[in-house]
Parts: C-alpha cells; sequence; structure tokens
C-alpha cells in the first residue's frame, strides 16, 4: 500500500484518484490517518488536482484539533491504493529495483531507469483503475396513479402503465388502494436509473394516458 513519494506530482495524482470517492483517507470521519497524509504532503496540490485539494484544505480546518482526532497514525505505507508500492521516504523493496524510488528520487535529476519503471507502475496503476466497472445508481420508486372516477377501468390503466418501456426502468408489484367513494388508485413500484429516467418523464408519460389517469403522485423515493 502507499502514494508513492506525495512531494511528487505522481504521487498527488495517485492522492487525488484516492480521494475522487473518498472523503477521508480511512473510514467517514477526519482521524489521524489524515494528519499522516497531510502532514506528508506539506503544502497545497496543484488546483488541477482538485479532489487533494478539497481534502487538503478540508483538513487543514482541524489543524487546531488535530491531536484529538481518532486513530493511531501508522506508517504512510499502510494508507493508499492497495497496489500502489509505497516509496515514502525509502527505495522501493525489490530485488529488480533495488535503490530506485518509483515515484520521485532525492536526486536532482532522476535517472532514465528509475522514471521508465515509474511510468509502468503508475500506467499498471491507472489500467486496474479504468477497469473497475462504473457503479450504477438506481432508485426504487413508488408511484401513485390514480382514475378519474370509480368507473375508470383500473385493469386498463395498469396495462397502460405498464406500457411504458425505457432504458433503466424495470415496473415492479402493484395493487389497488381505496382511496374513498368506491374509488381506487394504482400503487405501482419500479426501479430506474438515476442518469437515464427521473420521476419528471415518468409523470409526463403516464398523464398522457389521459383517459384513464387523473394525476401521479410520488409516494415513496428510495435510492438504492
Amino acid at each position: 500500500m502507499g502514494f508513492g513519494d506525495l512531494k511528487s506530482a505522481a504521487g498527488l495524482r495517485v492522492l487525488n484518484d484516492f480521494l475522487a470517492d473518498r472523503s477521508y483517507i480511512e473510514g467517514y470521519v477526519p482521524s489521524q490517518a489524515d494528519i499522516a497524509v497531510f502532514e506528508a504532503v506539506g503544502a497545497p496540490p496543484p488546483a488541477d488536482l482538485f479532489h487533494a485539494l478539497r481534502w487538503y484544505n478540508h483538513i487543514k480546518s482541524y489543524e487546531k484539533q488535530k491531536a484529538s482526532l481518532p486513530g493511531v497514525k501508522k506508517a504512510l505505507g499502510k494508507y493508499g491504493p492497495a497496489d500502489v508500492e509505497d516509496t515514502t521516504g525509502a527505495a522501493a523493496d525489490s530485488k529488480d529495483d533495488d535503490d530506485i524510488d518509483l515515484f520521485g528520487s532525492d536526486d536532482e535529476e532522476e535517472s532514465e531507469e528509475a522514471k521508465k519503471l515509474r511510468e509502468e507502475r503508475l500506467a499498471q496503476y491507472e489500467s486496474k483503475k479504468s477497469k473497475k466497472p462504473a457503479v450504477v445508481a438506481k432508485s426504487s420508486i413508488l408511484l401513485d396513479v390514480k382514475p378519474w372516477d370509480d368507473e375508470t377501468d383500473m385493469a386498463k390503466l395498469e396495462e397502460c402503465v405498464r406500457s411504458i418501456q425505457a432504458d433503466g426502468l424495470v415496473w415492479g408489484s402493484s395493487k389497488l388502494v381505496p382511496v374513498g367513494y368506491g374509488i381506487k388508485k394504482l400503487q405501482i413500484q419500479c426501479v430506474v436509473e438515476d442518469d437515464k429516467v427521473g420521476t419528471d418523464m415518468l409523470e409526463e408519460r403516464i398523464t398522457a394516458f389521459e383517459d384513464y389517469v387523473q394525476s401521479m403522485d410520488v409516494a415513496a423515493f428510495n435510492k438504492i
């Protein structure tokens, strides 16, 4: 594990990628893990590494309380991506690249061998990261579909609703719920992909069946 050399541009890029879907180095609250990495970074990351910069400024706000934050500081190599080798303060431990710092050299000029090896490792890391499946945001929605009156054909109404097809939309169970005066509404469940289907689209498509549907309301909306 590790971020590489957090004083180098390469190490900061790894930190930025690591924080793309995290608020903190470990867990869901600031801790000694954040302080350890913050101190290793030492200065604000460049503006284009906005995930790392956002995290840096946030942790900086805890400077006066850093001693009271939970957790115990560990070696920097205990934090970060599992597939990036720690090179902070020491050369990489490998029989093939003894005394080579994969993410930056303490020497003024980086050797060609070290530069090539560092670039290979970064390419491997980027390749692994790009192959991770994207998380598809989904929601479970419960809809109330109201007819015009007690003479509305509810079976036909439900048939119309279920006839609506769209990429990212799956219809689920349904039932008729009494609302008074002999009128029943259709309560129907669906699961949608948030980027593809919204409640506005559902309402527009459902209320288009104006011979059967008076109105549509969202009874429940839950992220999955």
